[in-house]
């Protein structure tokens, strides 16, 4: 391969684990970043039209991050899939939630967008991260500032997933010799509650408790972190779902398309507390 694959969000959580993959292996990689902090890094902005085309140029294969914390990435979304369509571009990997089906709001709507408009096109959905758990994430903020675990989650469970395997599934749908052209639901080995994600943490020497709250009082946490009111409600709302057991599930997509089962919770904070953690996105 000689064209570059386009990784937007490059330097988040799960960009930067796929450049790392991507570059490792040899493969020429075109990271996108709105703010570029390496030189083999370029500056692509949702918000900015002019900074799409360069991105795009010569580019066949792309990782889709959509725009970080709007409520309707749709519009900004289209346009530009349009021109990097319009370039040449075939196979995207758009990367979702596990929790938002197609037709959705937010994510749900990009689903549509790339199996319709995308020659070949993979739609990612997984659970939620592991490295939540420590970073930047408002969960871990808290986590840092009280010992607590907040959300709306009840003794619901979660398939919570690595992003490092989030990369590795993201590489194999990007490379494949056959475009995948399905969604995938990615989850980590287990589906654990919030309750025992604490009890690891502590394991591991993070003190830490679940405090349960409502929908309403996570709302307006989010919101004090400094998400848009209707994004904070629309995250604070799937913890409702998670309450309920929609989360409550785990897949062989890992050993599936790697070849390897997927990280456990405690490997995966292992390894984030050996280490520097990427940003969210």
């Amino acid at each position: 391969m000689t064209e570059p694959i386009l990784v937007t969000g490059a330097t988040g959580t799960t960009g930067s684990r796929l450049v790392q993959r991507l570059t490792a292996a040899g493969h020429p990689v075109r990271a996108a970043s709105r703010k570029p902090s390496a030189a083999k890094e370029i500056r692509f902005d949702w918000g900015d039209p002019g900074t799409h085309l360069a991105a795009v140029a010569g580019v066949r294969r792309m990782y889709l991050v959509a725009p970080v914390g709007q409520a309707d990435p749709l519009p900004q979304v289209e346009a530009f899939l349009a021109t990097a369509l319009a370039a040449g571009l075939r196979r995207v990997v758009l990367l979702s939630s596990s929790a938002v089906p197609e037709g959705a709001p937010v994510l749900g709507e990009l689903h549509a967008l790339v199996r319709r408009e995308c020659p070949e096109w993979t739609v990612l959905r997984p659970s939620w991260f592991m490295q939540n758990f420590l970073g930047d994430h408002p969960l871990a903020v808290a986590l840092r500032e009280t010992g607590e675990l907040v959300t709306a989650t009840g003794n619901g469970r979660v398939g919570f997933v690595d992003a490092g395997d989030i990369a590795a599934v993201a590489e194999r749908a990007l490379l494949a010799d056959t475009p995948l052209n399905e969604e995938l639901v990615i989850t980590g080995p287990a589906a654990l509650s919030y309750a025992d994600a604490a009890a690891i943490l502590t394991a591991l020497g993070v003190p830490a408790r679940h405090r349960p709250v409502s929908v309403t009082e996570l709302t307006q946490r989010h919101i004090a972190a400094g998400y848009p009111p209707d994004f904070a409600a629309l995250l604070a709302g799937l913890d409702e779902g998670i309450r309920q057991g929609a989360e409550d599930r785990v897949t062989d997509t890992v050993l599936r398309l790697t070849g390897r089962p997927p990280c456990s919770l405690r490997a995966a904070l292992l390894g984030a507390m050996a280490g520097p953690m990427p940003t969210i996105g």
